[in-house]
C-alpha cells in the first residue's frame, strides 16, 4: 500500500486541493502532478487521490488521469484494481473518444491483475460501429499478446484480427496489419522451428495482398510503412505478380514522408528480382531517381541516413543516379558525416562524363579548414584514379598541384594516394617520384613514410640517390613505427637486389638493427627470412621479393553478394543504416558481424584455441637449417598432432570437462622431455648456420668489405642465438 504525504510540502498541497470539492481546482491540482511527474519527481504518493478524479465526463482530465495510471501502475498494482470499474464503464461510453481512451490505457497499463478484466471489453472494441475504436483495439490486441499470448489466442482474438483485414476503412486495415506483423514477429523469434503451425503467424494470400494495395492509397504514413513492410514480406507466386505490386508501389515515391519513400524503395528493390521485362525494370529504375534526391533536401540527420540507403542501392544498382552527380556536390553548412557519405557516393557514380566536374570539386574540397574532410577529399582523388583509368592522368596533376601547396596533412595523404596510383599504373607516371621525395622532410606520420618507402623500393633502379633517401629512415630505424620498420626492411632489400654494388652497407645496417636492437617480432621475423634469402639462394630471393604484383582496384560492394541481398530487405531500418545484419546489434543473443559474414560452422572456443596452438606446432621453423626431419624417433609436423584427440588432457579440453585448461595445454604439447628433445634438435639445427649467416651476400659477387671482416660477420651469428 501507498504510504500517505506528511501534512506539509508540496505533495500534501496537492492532495488537498485533488480532494477539493470544486471542479477546477481538482483539473488543475491534476495538472501539476502530472508537471511534477514529468521533470521526474515521485507523485506515486498521491494514487489514491488522482484515482478519485477518474470518474468524470470532462475528457482532458481523464485523459491526464490516464496517462498518471499508465506511469504508476507498476508500482501500485494492487489499487489499480480499483480503477477496473470505470474503464469497463468507459469502454461502453456513447463516446467512441472515452470508448478507445479506455481500450488504450487498459493496453498500456501492463498490469497482471489487470488483464484478466481486458477481454470483454477488447471484443465489443474490435466488433464497435466506430473505426477509431476498432483500429485502436487493434494494436491492443498486439499489447496483450505481448503481456499474455494464450489468452490472445482462447479468446480468438487472432482470428478477429485477420478478419478486420477486410474491414471498410483503411487505418483499421493499416493498424491490423501493425498488430498482425508485430505477433508474427514476436512468435518467429520465440519459436522460429514450429512456428508454420503457430497460429500466430501472419501469413500474406494473394486476397490479403489485394485488400492491402487498395487500402495503401488511402493510409497515414504510419498505416503506409506498416503495409509496405508487410509486403515486403508477400511471397510472389509469379513474374506477373511482381509487375502488379511493382506498379501499384510506385505512386508512393511522391510521398512527403521520407519513411514511406524509403519502405517503397524496399518493396521495388525486392520484388523487381522477379521482373522478365527489361523495359518494365529501366523504367522503375528511372522512377526511384528523382524522390532519392528530393530526400537530400531534408535535414542533414534526415539526408545522411537517406544518403547511407543510396549507398546501398547503388552497390546493387550502380545506374540508378548516373546523371545525379552534382546534387552529391557538398554544401558548405553540412556536417562533417554528410560530407563523408557524399564524397563516397560521388566515387561510385564517377565516370568519363563527369570526372572533370567531380575533379574540379575535389580540388576545392582540399583547400578546406577540416582536416578530415580534406584527408577523404585526397582519397577520394585516388580512388577517381584507380577506378577510371582515362582520367588517371588528370587525377595524378591536381595531386601534384596539391602537393605543391606544402601544406604537411596534403602532402602527407597525397603520397599515400600517389602510392595506391603507383600499385593501380606501374611504371607509369614515374616522373612524379622526384616531386614526391623532395617532399621527405613534410612527412611525419607513419603511413605517409611508409607509402613514401614502398615508392623508393620499388623504384630504386630508377632513383640515383636511393640508398640515401632509405639510409634517412635506416638510421632512425629504432625510432619508428612497426609499419614504417617493416615497409623500410623490405625497400632496402628491394635496393639490395636492384643495386647489390652499392647498397651492402645499408642492407647489413639495417638487418643488424632489424634482429638486435628491435623489440617487435614481425620485424625481427621478416630479417631473418630476408637474411636466409639472402644467404642462401638469390635466386629465390629475387622471385618473392620482387615478384610481379597484381594491380590493385576498388571492390564495387563494401559488403558480401548474399548480405547485400539480405540488406536491401531491410532498407528504411537501422540494418541499413550500420550497413550489417540486425542481429549484431539487436535482440539477446548479439553476434559479430565478421561472424554473419562468414556463415560457416560453429567451432567451440576450446577447439579453436586448440587448433591454433595445433598449427603452431605444425608450422615451419624458420630457424631450422637442418636436414633431420626427426630427433631421436620424436615424430614432428603433422604426425606429432596426430597423438593429440587420444590423450585425457586433450579429450578433457575439447569436452569442455577441463578444470584448469592451461595445466591441460601444458601437459599436451609441453611435456618435459619432448621440451629437452626440441632444445637438442633446436641446438643441433641452429649449429650450420654459423657458415651460412657468416657471409649472407655470397652469391651476390661477394664484397671485398664484407668477406675481409670476418669478426663483423660472425656478430649476426651470435646475436641469433642470444635471442634463443
Amino acid at each position: 500500500m501507498s504510504i500517505r504525504a506528511p501534512r506539509k510540502g508540496e505533495n500534501y498541497e496537492l492532495s488537498v486541493d485533488l480532494n477539493s470539492e470544486y471542479r477546477d481546482k481538482r483539473k488543475d491540482a491534476i495538472k501539476r502532478v502530472i508537471a511534477s511527474m514529468t521533470v521526474g519527481k515521485d507523485v506515486s504518493g498521491l494514487f489514491p487521490d488522482v484515482l478519485k478524479n477518474m470518474q468524470t465526463d470532462d475528457l482532458e482530465q481523464k485523459k491526464l488521469v490516464y496517462l498518471y495510471l499508465m506511469n504508476y501502475a507498476k508500482t501500485q498494482p494492487e489499487l489499480v484494481i480499483l480503477a477496473v470499474n470505470t474503464f469497463v464503464k468507459d469502454s461502453e461510453d456513447p463516446n467512441p473518444l472515452v470508448r478507445a481512451l479506455a481500450i488504450r490505457t487498459m493496453g498500456c497499463l501492463r498490469a497482471e491483475k489487470i488483464i484478466d478484466y481486458l477481454c470483454n471489453p477488447l471484443q465489443r472494441a474490435l466488433r464497435d460501429d466506430n473505426p477509431y475504436v476498432r483500429k485502436t483495439a487493434a494494436l491492443c490486441v498486439a499489447k496483450l499478446y505481448d503481456l499474455k499470448p494464450e489468452l490472445v489466442i482462447e479468446n480468438g482474438f487472432l482470428d478477429q484480427l485477420r478478419d478486420m483485414i477486410s474491414d471498410s476503412n483503411p487505418m483499421v486495415v493499416a493498424n491490423t496489419v501493425a498488430a498482425l506483423t508485430d505477433i508474427h514477429v514476436s512468435a518467429t523469434s520465440n519459436q522460429p522451428s514450429d512456428s508454420a503451425s503457430d497460429p500466430a503467424v501472419f501469413s500474406i494470400t494473394s486476397a490479403i495482398l489485394n485488400k492491402l494495395l487498395i487500402a495503401l492509397n488511402e493510409c497515414s504514413e504510419w498505416g503506409r510503412v506498416a503495409i509496405l513492410n508487410a509486403l515486403a514480406r508477400y511471397e510472389v507466386q509469379d513474374d506477373k505478380e511482381s509487375e502488379h505490386i511493382c506498379e501499384r508501389v510506385v505512386p508512393q515515391f511522391q510521398h512527403v514522408n521520407g519513411s514511406v519513400v524509403l519502405a517503397a524503395m524496399k518493396v521495388i528493390m525486392i520484388h523487381i528480382r522477379n521482373v522478365r521485362r527489361d523495359d518494365l525494370v529501366k523504367q522503375l529504375i528511372r522512377k526511384m531517381a528523382p524522390p532519392l534526391v528530393t530526400l537530400l533536401s531534408s535535414p542533414p540527420e534526415v539526408q545522411w541516413v537517406a544518403l547511407r540507403n543510396i549507398n546501398l542501392l547503388l552497390q546493387k544498382r550502380s545506374d540508378l543516379l548516373s546523371n545525379e552527380m552534382r546534387v552529391f556536390f557538398c554544401k558548405y553548412n553540412d556536417p562533417l558525416y554528410v560530407k563523408i557519405e557524399k564524397l563516397d557516393i560521388m566515387v561510385r557514380l564517377a565516370s568519363d562524363s563527369n570526372v572533370d566536374a567531380l575533379l574540379s570539386e575535389l580540388k576545392e574540397y582540399s583547400s578546406e579548414v577540416d582536416v578530415d574532410f580534406v584527408r577523404k577529399s585526397i582519397k577520394a582523388i585516388g580512388q577517381t584514379a584507380i577506378s577510371i583509368e582515362s582520367a588517371a592522368e588528370r587525377c595524378v596533376n591536381v595531386l601534384l598541384e596539391l602537393i605543391n601547396t606544402r601544406v604537411s596533412y596534403v602532402v602527407q595523404e597525397a603520397v599515400v594516394v600517389m602510392k595506391d596510383i603507383f600499385r593501380k599504373y606501374p611504371s607509369t607516371y614515374e616522373g612524379v617520384i622526384p616531386t614526391l621525395c623532395a617532399n621527405l622532410e613534410e612527412l611525419d606520420e607513419p603511413e605517409a613514410k611508409a607509402s613514401l618507402i614502398w615508392i623508393i623500393g620499388e623504384y630504386a633502379d630508377k632513383i640515383d640517390n636511393a640508398d640515401e633517401l632509405l639510409g634517412i629512415f635506416v638510421d632512425s630505424f629504432i625510432e619508428e613505427s612497426y609499419q614504417v620498420q617493416l615497409q623500410t626492411l623490405t625497400a632496402v632489400v628491394k635496393l639490395f637486389l636492384k643495386k647489390p654494388d652499392s647498397s651492402q652497407g645499408v642492407v647489413q645496417r639495417v638487418l643488424n638493427t632489424a634482429t638486435k636492437d628491435c623489440d617487435s617480432p614481425d620485424v625481427r621475423d621478416r630479417a631473418y627470412i630476408y637474411w636466409r634469402l639472402l644467404s642462401t639462394d638469390p635466386g629465390a630471393a629475387k622471385a618473392v621479393v620482387l615478384a610481379h604484383r597484381p594491380p590493385i582496384s576498388i571492390p564495387r560492394t563494401t559488403v558480401s553478394p548474399a548480405l547485400l541481398e539480405e540488406l536491401l530487405g531491410e532498407i528504411s531500418s537501422l540494418a541499413s543504416v550500420y550497413h550489417k545484419p540486425a542481429q549484431t546489434f539487436v535482440g539477446h543473443g548479439r553476434v559479430g558481424a565478421d561472424s554473419v559474414q562468414r556463415k560457416g560452422s560453429e567451432i567451440s572456443d576450446a577447439q579453436k584455441a586448440l587448433q591454433t596452438v595445433v598449427a603452431g606446432q605444425q608450422a615451419e621453423n624458420l630457424l631450422d637449417f637442418g636436414d633431420d626431419s626427426e630427433q631421436d624417433g620424436q615424430p614432428s609436423g603433422l604426425a606429432a598432432t596426430q597423438i593429440l584427440p587420444s590423450t585425457a588432457a586433450a579429450a578433457n579440453f575439447l569436452s569442455g570437462t577441463s578444470t584448469n585448461p592451461l595445466d591441460d595445454l601444458v601437459s599436451i604439447f609441453g611435456g618435459m622431455e619432448t621440451m629437452e628433445t626440441g632444445a637438442g634438435s633446436l641446438s643441433t639445427a641452429l649449429s650450420p648456420t654459423t657458415t651460412s649467416l657468416s657471409s649472407p651476400f655470397e652469391g651476390f659477387g661477394g664484397s671485398p668489405a664484407l668477406s675481409s671482416q670476418p669478426a663483423q660477420n660472425t656478430q649476426p651469428q651470435e646475436d641469433l642465438l642470444g635471442l634463443f
